[in-house]
């Protein structure tokens, strides 16, 4: 009995998650007056204790985080992805410098998934659970170029996505969005990782459009240099820091079969 409990609660607090973040992300254009508005977002779990966080020591860095090194007693980390409207990754098709309006995404999805962040952890601390907070980005080695707490790969664990040619995480709803994670103490079920691919390069060498539009020869089909995406991330920082941190670039996200959707959704 106690543990039918148990597990009705936490599918309670399931569907609590779930229901916040998209409600949260839904009235935060007006509440915050933006100028960037996103898609209904996307929700997926992980299993602190899964194996894979490991790997990521030994595949990614061997300083990255493991979850209760964020949050003692950790048992789940919730990942979400917050895609953007269309017109967004749309507007920054053409030029080599980013647009107005992925510059203003980048700022503005930062500082929802701060303010968001902040207000679910409040919503699961009063419910009694305990939650770790992570910043949404420059949370990382300036010198090697490597995130202490990879989102992008938390989510990939989490089951949210796979990884495209252009390093991106290709979801459900594309690769044009922003990802939040948090760490929390609430034994939630982990969701299933996808099987196969999404990315069409990966499945049979059909695509690589992203490399193609890579403005400054940093991605190419059998390696990344993440110098010289760093530097146009940098140039284009400068060009935009009237709006506040905007390290971007997008161009190898945009314009392409994944950009919106996973292309393989209807093979």
């Amino acid at each position: 009995m106690r543990k039918t409990k148990i597990l009705l609660e936490v599918i309670a607090i399931r569907a609590l998650i779930q229901e916040f973040i998209t409600e949260y992300a839904a009235l935060y254009p007006q509440k915050q007056s933006t100028d960037t508005t996103w898609q209904t977002p996307l929700v997926s779990y992980a299993d602190a204790a899964d194996s894979m966080f490991k790997e990521l020591k030994r595949l990614v860095s061997f300083s990255h985080a493991m979850p209760a090194d964020l949050l003692p007693g950790a048992r789940s980390i919730i990942a979400y992805f917050l895609p953007f409207e269309p017109s967004i990754p749309e507007s920054n098709v053409v030029g080599r410098e980013s647009s107005d309006s992925w510059a203003m995404a980048y700022v503005e999805t930062n500082n929802l998934i701060a303010d968001l962040n902040k207000a679910l952890a409040q919503e699961l601390e009063q419910q009694g659970y305990k939650v770790a907070v992570l910043p949404a980005t420059h949370d990382f080695d300036r010198v090697r170029l490597i995130s202490n707490w990879s989102h992008r790969h938390v989510a990939y664990i989490a089951g949210l996505g796979k990884f495209g040619l252009n390093n991106m995480l290709i979801t459900a709803k594309g690769c044009c969005g922003r990802i939040g994670t948090l760490v929390t103490d609430i034994p939630l079920k982990a969701t299933l990782r996808p099987k196969g691919e999404y990315c069409l390069y990966k499945v049979d060498g059909s695509c690589g459009v992203c490399v193609d539009r890579c403005v400054n020869n940093a991605l190419f089909p059998e390696l990344f240099d993440r110098q010289r995406c760093w530097a146009m991330c940098q140039e284009n920082a400068v060009r935009f820091r009237h709006m506040g941190p905007a390290s971007v670039c997008g161009k190898c996200l945009v314009g392409l079969p994944c950009s919106h959707a996973n292309p393989m959704a209807s093979s």
